[in-house]
């Protein structure tokens, strides 16, 4: 039996898979001497000039990712024998995951967050890179025999959605990982693939699509009215707060998924623990589920809810009207501490108490004076008889009443 040698290099030795577009099969680099991934395209691709154009210039970004979550392209061309267009990729042995899915159904909760955190790691050096993948899926996913996980096929489809040549094969087989934008007709970009990368995680993990449809508008229906079932429901070993991580990545709007691939995978690995998955950029833990209650910055619930002035309001009774606050009386600053404080300002009635006793202590000191002098003339009268001695007389009692009438006076002018 002969072989196929293609472009005098690469000999083919076995298929190891077959798609709308493309052959893959495995091949002996004579040149380097090791196994490669040969991408046969399909014979009708060559007559499509602008698809040949695109797909060089894709396949050129493709082999500038160098990353050990990347399958690595290495040469492109064309052969003259088979007239075919092919690509050659780094050869990973082991399983991809459609494989996997095929033969076990679905996977453990370590086995699936393991996965699609390579994925994320791979996935955001491309984006980093400016390369959007835009066919995420199972079958681009491969894991070898040592678990490294590789994703694959970078540049095709950029290539073929810009041309329109897939409507019939490939499209209908990966409608199920299109991002919402997609089905609508927008330009995919990083979040796309974030969200195709969300539709493997739920489908590693629940063994099922989390929307199943048979075309793009079915989908299409469905991504917008209803959300897909929650992932620890299908899948009772699945945590909430990894059912919430991967529901995030399913967000309908493009801004309330991930910022980047490794946010997603960093949320996965801390939902697998328990861990909730941090706020989205609305402020809220947006999820394929609450995107349908919660649109335009409004809910269900406050939707209900009638406006300030409306006729609702205004056929409440009057005991359950709301009354608008009267404004808060602005609070006097407080005084500093270790100031001195303030004053406060007195009545006006106590101003004639103060003169009435500033009058008594007046009269008071006129006495005291008049005690005094009257007490000198006694002493000095006394002297000339060298007998200085006090007399009583009838004049201590004189002052005694004017002491008392003094007090009086007081006491009436300072109640």
């Amino acid at each position: 039996m002969s072989t196929q040698t293609i472009a005098d290099r690469y000999e083919l030795q076995g298929r190891l898979g077959v798609g709308g577009m493309s052959t893959v099969q495995l091949a002996l680099d004579h040149r380097l001497e090791r196994h490669v991934a040969v991408k046969l395209l399909a014979e009708h691709l060559a007559e499509d000039e602008a698809f040949v154009s695109r797909f060089r210039r894709e396949a050129l970004a493709a082999a500038r990712l160098v990353h050990p979550n990347i399958v690595q392209v290495f040469d492109f061309g064309f052969d003259d024998t088979s007239q075919r267009y092919f690509i050659v990729m780094e050869y990973v042995p082991g399983l991809s995951c459609a494989e996997i899915l095929r033969d076990k159904g679905h996977l453990q909760v370590p086995d699936a967050v393991e996965i699609i955190s390579q994925a994320c790691r791979g996935l955001d050096h491309a984006h980093r890179n400016g390369v959007v993948h835009r066919d995420v899926k199972p079958g681009n996913l491969m894991r070898s025999p040592e678990g490294q996980v590789k994703l694959a096929d970078f540049g095709i489809a950029k290539a073929s959605e810009q041309t329109g040549i897939t409507q019939a094969g490939s499209v209908l087989g990966t409608a199920a990982y299109l991002a919402p934008e997609q089905a609508r007709g927008e330009g995919a970009g990083p979040a796309s693939d974030i969200y195709a990368l969300g539709v493997v995680a739920y489908q590693l993990l629940a063994g099922r699509l989390p929307y199943q449809a048979t075309s793009l508008t079915e989908l299409a229906m469905k991504q917008q009215n209803e959300p897909p079932p929650g992932l620890e429901e299908v899948n009772p070993e699945v945590r909430p707060a990894l059912a919430h991580a991967i529901a995030r990545a399913l967000a309908l709007e493009p801004s309330d998924r991930y910022a980047d691939a490794l946010a997603m995978g960093e949320a996965l690995r801390a939902g697998e623990r328990g861990v909730e998955p941090p706020l989205s950029r609305s402020g809220t833990k947006e999820t394929a589920a609450t995107a349908f209650l919660q649109r335009d910055g409004e809910t269900g619930a406050t939707r209900a809810l009638p406006s300030e002035g409306t006729e609702a309001t205004q056929m409440l009774p009057p005991r359950q009207r709301v009354q608008p606050r009267a404004p808060a009386q602005p609070r006097a600053p407080r005084a500093p501490r270790g100031a001195a404080p303030v004053a406060k300002a007195k009545p006006a009635a106590s101003k004639g108490r103060r003169r009435g006793l500033r009058r008594a202590v007046g009269l008071v000191l006129l006495i005291l004076l008049l005690v005094a002098a009257g007490l000198a003339a006694i002493v000095y009268a006394d002297s000339r008889s060298h007998n200085p001695r006090l007399h009583k007389t009838p004049f201590g009692q004189d002052v005694q009443s004017a002491v008392d009438d003094v007090k009086n006076l007081i006491n009436d002018n300072t109640r």
